[in-house]
């Protein structure tokens, strides 16, 4: 088997597999990078607890901090990844990445409420610019298996996302705000890997993008494409506020429910994140194998009846189907943004800008609003109406076929 070029950097350095096959290193770079990201933007929510206690912070205010970082994230993405369409700027990348070291380093010093709001907003400009341009990267090595890619590069995100609480566990929660700066070597290391895709990306990326691009097929008509974009809309919002639920306020659910302490909640958050990660990384390949339609059937209506039952039962339970909840619903991610690719094809940034950009504001906007519910009605409450989310997944029927292409 024939090699493509080592990559140019020593931290994403070694031999991919072929010219136009599955850059193994160049995907997994990605993904690592991915997971620094990641990593960085889940201490936000990880120590929404401390900081409550810490600035005498409502769940309306805690929301508010979610919806300024996540919106400043989705409103950016799509834009970004159109204009990069058509005006490529790799070392968007690293620099993205540098505004997100400044973020943490005002989140670390901040003392009031509205400094709290400024740094979420940086963190969010930076993980704007680092979702769609990875993405992008991601697919030039695909090879064309493009639902393995996405799921590997998504992987990465979702393992930062539950090892994210657990450095918050040990980290800021023991020693307070100040001890946030300690991930700021996360965001230097996170600039060193993303230079070295950038100087891979510039070399050979051009490249494998035409290459990809003789075989990305017709897309759908202008009408399809708008209901698509409609019905994935319903499914983004499914998940991303489900999961909101979760990333947000299932800590504040353990403690209130089950009488435990802010760092025993951690470990029950991270097995749901964890769990997230190896189902999205399941996903992709499977996807790629029987269609990402199945994936995302399997995906909305699988987990609908553990979510039901989830408030309804015990502790020891609760960790059990968090778990089956995450590995399920989590699937269809990756699955989704093929599909999106697949539907306008030649447009990975924006797509990739546009999903992204969902997902967070999605998330945001149902952070803000579950927080809000929250105050009025209780955080058991929320639980028992975010349970019926998953059956929204009903809507997948209602996706057109990508033509050429097995979905």
């Amino acid at each position: 088997m024939s090699q493509s070029p080592p990559l140019s950097d020593p931290a994403v350095s070694g031999p991919a597999s072929q010219p136009h096959g599955f850059a193994l290193r160049v995907v997994g770079a990605a993904a690592f990078a991915h997971l620094l990201n990641d990593l960085i933007q889940a201490t936000l929510p990880a120590i929404f607890p401390m900081l409550k206690a810490g600035f005498d912070l409502s769940f309306g205010q805690i929301g508010g901090i979610a919806l300024v970082y996540q919106i400043t994230a989705s409103l950016l993405q799509p834009w970004i990844g159109l204009y990069t369409d058509r005006h490529p700027m790799p070392y968007l990348l690293p620099a993205g990445m540098a505004v997100t070291f400044v973020g943490i380093g005002t989140l670390a010093v901040a003392h009031s409420y509205a400094m709290l709001l400024a740094s979420a907003a940086i963190v969010g400009v930076g993980s704007a610019t680092f979702h769609p341009e990875a993405s992008r990267v991601a697919r030039m090595g695909s090879g064309g298996r493009f639902g393995t890619a996405q799921s590997t590069f998504q992987v990465g995100g979702n393992t930062g996302s539950a090892i994210g609480p657990l450095l918050a566990a040990a980290i800021v929660i023991p020693h307070g705000q100040s001890a946030i700066a300690w991930f700021m070597l996360v965001a230097a290391l996170a600039v060193c890997v993303l230079l070295g895709l950038t100087r891979w990306t510039v070399r050979h990326g051009q490249a494998r993008l035409t290459h990809l691009a003789g075989g990305h097929g017709a897309g759908l008509p202008r009408g399809k494409v708008v209901q698509a974009i409609a019905v994935v809309s319903v499914l983004m919002f499914a998940k991303f506020v489900y999961i909101a639920s979760f990333t947000n306020y299932f800590t504040f659910y353990l403690i209130e429910r089950f009488g435990l302490g802010v760092q025993q909640s951690q470990v029950y958050l991270f097995l749901f994140l964890g769990a997230i990660a190896l189902g999205t990384f399941a996903g992709g390949p499977v996807g790629d194998r029987i269609g990402r339609k199945a994936v995302i059937w399997i995906s909305f209506l699988g987990v609908a009846p553990f979510a039901l039952a989830l408030p309804h039962v015990g502790l020891a339970a609760t960790a059990v189907l968090a778990v089956v909840i995450g590995l399920v619903m989590s699937s269809a991610f990756a699955a989704l943004v093929v599909y999106a690719q697949e539907a306008v094809p030649g447009r990975v940034g924006m797509v990739s800008g546009v999903m992204f950009g969902l997902m967070f504001g999605i998330g945001g906007l149902g952070a803000a609003a579950l927080g809000q519910l929250a105050d009025a009605r209780g955080i058991v409450w929320v639980y028992h109406v975010t349970a019926y989310l998953p059956l929204l997944g009903l809507a997948t029927a209602l996706l057109p076929l990508t033509k050429g292409r097995r979905i």
